[in-house]
């Protein structure tokens, strides 16, 4: 019995990997409404961040920007380093709806991890060490829209745990905002005809 069932998994399984491709060709995999690369310039405080297109509806991002760090044990407003896995989740709804996806303009959630460093925060009130450092790993939910000049705007908002190094480790919130101009080439949404 068990050999009839191996026989049979053994022969199934190149129709069954065959149509998963053709139903992934067919619906696509690849970077349908994401941008491949998109550098980004902050306007309102200075700062820079670069996103990378993955998958269909994944990206990797960093970035250097002010950002509020509020947990447990105080609070931390000014620079840090971001890194971002994002999947973006309505990018086809809002296709669909014939809304903007140019610059990656949707809604995302994201696997999140900033690190705050003491000599760039402008406000704070922890206790500690006054050359601390911090990073926050958590999870964060972002809007992203750029706009056909180029101009873009990203708000994140988070929870997680903070690590400290210096100050204590505690649990609490992050909040995100950029406004900035893509620097990059856009990908273009008009129809085009061969």
């Amino acid at each position: 019995m068990t050999k009839k069932l191996l026989l049979f998994l053994f022969i199934s399984t190149p129709f069954l990997v065959c149509s998963q491709i053709r139903k992934i060709n067919e619906q696509g995999s690849g970077l349908l409404n994401l941008e491949r690369h998109q550098f980004k310039i902050n306007l309102i405080a200075p700062g820079i961040s670069y996103e990378l297109g993955l998958f269909k509806n994944v990206t990797a991002s960093t970035s250097f920007g002010p950002a509020l760090a509020y947990y447990t044990e105080g609070y931390s407003f000014g620079y840090a380093w971001h890194t971002r896995l994002r999947y973006y989740h309505n990018l086809t709804r809002r296709v669909d709806m014939r809304k903007n996806v140019v610059g990656n303009s949707a809604n995302y959630i994201s696997a999140a991890r900033s690190v705050f460093w003491a000599p760039v925060q402008f406000s704070n009130n922890l206790e500690g060490a006054d050359d601390y450092a911090m990073a926050f790993y958590g999870g964060v939910y972002g809007v992203q829209r750029t706009y056909p000049k180029g101009f873009n705007f990203n708000i994140e908002l988070g929870a997680g745990y903070y690590r400290g190094d210096g100050v204590l480790n505690g649990y609490g919130g992050l909040l995100n905002f950029s406004f900035g101009w893509v620097a990059t080439k856009r990908k273009s949404r008009k129809p085009t005809f061969d």
